[in-house]
């Protein structure tokens, strides 16, 4: 049976997400970015070859090194500023929109960077790309609110993109939360909460440090990126909160 938030059911060894504009290329309508993303370069990984690169990433970055995953890439800030910080990191940038896609993949392609890919790709099938236990760290930077309950089974900060995340992460790892919108804020403290350990199944994460605006003095994380949503609100006067979550 498929997990809540995922949209087909798993089959190990064979990738679970395909892109639906790929099956008709020729659909009238279709995204103009479509064929620039299929087409931009090494620095562009669309869906339909992504999953190849599943237990093999250090190959395709030329190095061994930690891999971060960032869910959201948007238009490419955060991992553009975090891949430069860190050359001897491995970062993969995860966003399902052809436009933003492209927008980052010309950010790493301008700034030179080898140790940064975009990846066009749902992140409810994050499993498809990443082995057990091979992620550093997990990165979520101003998801989309979803604001409504018909909407739940689409956001990232939730219990079942939690329990797909986990095994993914190493013992150690890091998933760093970064939003505007409070409640997001408010569901991840619910849910790795005093509660979470009175669960039959509770998630093997813990609560590391928070913050309620890092637009104010210094970042809970020594080498945080300001991501352009990030700016935005520090300009407007507006507070940007986190959580830093450890994996057990």
């Amino acid at each position: 049976m498929a997990q809540h938030g995922r949209k087909t059911p798993q089959a190990d060894g064979v990738a679970r997400y395909v892109d639906p504009s790929g099956a008709n290329p020729e659909f009238p309508n279709i995204n103009p970015f479509f064929h620039t993303h299929r087409t931009f370069g090494e620095q562009l990984l669309p869906a339909d070859t992504a999953a190849q690169h599943k237990g093999k990433w250090p190959a395709l970055f030329g190095q061994e090194g930690p891999l971060h995953l960032e869910v959201g890439t948007g238009n490419g800030f955060f991992l553009e500023g975090l891949a430069k910080e860190h050359p001897t990191w491995n970062m993969v940038g995860l966003e399902i929109r052809y436009k933003r896609v492209v927008i980052a993949a010309k950010k790493l392609k301008k700034s030179g960077l080898t140790n940064a890919r975009v990846v066009r790709y749902d992140a409810s099938f994050i499993s498809d790309l990443f082995e057990e236990a091979s992620l550093d760290a997990v990165y979520i930077n101003h998801p989309d609110p979803w604001p409504k309950k018909r909407h739940e089974k689409h956001r990232i900060v939730s219990e079942w993109f939690l329990r797909i995340c986990a095994p993914l992460l190493r013992p150690g790892g890091s998933l760093r939360l970064k939003t505007d919108h409070r409640p997001h804020i408010d569901t991840l403290l619910a849910l790795l909460g005093p509660n979470n350990s009175e669960r039959a199944d509770p998630l093997p994460y813990t609560i590391r440090q928070t913050s309620e605006d890092v637009t104010q003095g210094e970042s809970i994380w020594d080498d945080d990126i300001e991501t352009n949503f990030q700016m935005k609100f520090r300009l407007q006067g507006l507070p940007v909160y986190a959580v830093d979550v450890v994996r057990n």
